[in-house]
């Protein structure tokens, strides 16, 4: 299979050009945007790799600057752009000291490729990655997963070439210890699998909460055996691209696109930027579940916060029991998504109630805002609350949580 490999290199090293220039009919959808030198080099890297042979860590010095390995500082690692890990990659080769007289070249490309991974990691003199509210990387808004995935892979083998040489990562912002560098990889997988503001798993067919409506035709289109003709070229698309049914086929775990630059997320088969997986998302994900799973948990990702009963006050009419359902970390600040159950004790239907919520400074939904502060009411379609009867409301938050208490109600 190696030799089939460094045939295939050759072939490709000697007739150079852009794919899509000779399949002109995915130029519209698929278009090579960084050319085709970054994968010339990503091929010369790993053959490197496989065969230490000085040929290939001479050709990606050599090619170096003429096909931009050390002159870009990039800001996505991608199916398209494959320059953060030819960086990484080569970076290895000198921290593990065999890069001999090309040291000065792999240096600039550990360089340009640390740029990427201290973006990533916030730690960038502020030119960093975006991170959603929910502390998710966001590069893009069509399947942002792809690009979050690809990027928790480098980082956590980067966080494992740190530690084998007994490095640190020396970002602008200050030194990352190898198992900082994991940890930060570890929180994108833990939000893929559900720890974020939606409890969502975008991971399909994971956990009680995951998407059920994929762009995808074989999710999406029943079996054979269960219809009662064939599927025809474009019945897929005529009788099931907009069935609003759950998809009849789990495609158990398949990473989607992934929720919106605000951690909203559209479960819907139509909206192909959120729902569609792709073999470029779930590659990297396995190296980085591989890694995880390989480490002592450390207990950043255990079952969330228990609940806590307020008991309430002589005469109150709601009792209270806030409970945290989800936590992350964004720029080193710990928020939580917090669920409190309102359950109406007073014996009588509550028809109207007043709540005052002090120390409150993030979002709250399930609850309809007053004109005076701190203040809210109920939602608009709950006109009532009978006997025993709950209901809910939620808010996010870092810090402390808030205080809740009756401010007036009205049997």
């Amino acid at each position: 299979m190696l030799r089939e490999h460094v045939e295939l290199f050759t072939f490709a090293n000697t007739f150079q050009g852009r794919y899509d220039d000779s399949l002109l009919c995915v130029k519209k959808y698929y278009p090579s945007s960084t050319g085709y030198h970054d994968e010339l080099l990503w091929a010369a890297a790993w053959l490197y790799e496989a065969t230490n042979d000085q040929y290939y860590l001479n050709y990606v010095s050599q090619n170096a600057a003429s096909f931009g390995g050390t002159g870009w500082a990039v800001t996505e690692f991608s199916w398209d752009n494959k320059y953060a890990g030819v960086q990484v990659l080569l970076t290895k080769v000198l921290l593990q000291g065999g890069s001999g007289a090309y040291s000065d070249t792999l240096k600039l490309y550990q360089a340009k490729g640390e740029f990427f991974l201290c973006s990533c990691l916030q730690k960038n003199n502020g030119h960093n990655i975006k991170l959603t509210p929910g502390g998710l990387l966001y590069f893009d808004d069509w399947n942002n997963m792809q690009y979050v995935a690809s990027a928790a892979y480098l980082l956590t083998v980067y966080s494992n070439y740190l530690s084998t040489s007994n490095a640190k990562l020396n970002c602008p912002d200050g030194q990352v210890d190898p198992s900082d560098v994991l940890k930060f990889a570890k929180s994108q997988a833990d939000y893929i699998l559900g720890k974020n503001p939606k409890s969502m798993s975008y991971l399909v067919g994971y956990g009680p909460n995951y998407p059920t409506h994929a762009h995808h035709r074989g999710a999406s289109i029943p079996s054979i055996f269960t219809l009662p003709s064939t599927v025809g070229c474009v019945d897929g698309f005529e009788n099931w691209y907009d069935n609003p049914k759950a998809d009849p086929n789990v495609i158990l775990g398949a990473l989607v696109g992934g929720p919106d630059a605000n951690d909203a997320f559209s479960d819907d088969r139509k909206n192909y930027q959120h729902t569609e997986p792709t073999l470029a998302s779930n590659a990297p994900l396995v190296g980085v579940f591989a890694k995880l799973d390989s480490v002592p948990d450390t207990g950043d990702s255990s079952s969330y916060a228990a609940s806590k009963a307020s008991p309430p006050k002589k005469d109150a009419p709601i009792e209270f029991v806030h409970k945290i359902t989800n936590t992350w970390k964004t720029n080193g600040t710990d928020y939580f998504r917090h669920e409190v159950t309102g359950k109406n004790v007073c014996g009588k239907p509550i028809t109207y109630l007043k709540l005052d919520i002090e120390n409150l400074s993030g979002p709250i939904y399930g609850l309809k805002a007053t004109k005076a502060a701190h203040m809210y009411e109920f939602p608009e379609w709950l006109k009532a609350l009978n006997s025993k009867q709950a209901f809910k409301f939620v808010y996010i938050q870092g810090g402390e949580p808030a205080k809740v208490a009756v401010a007036a109600y009205r049997n």
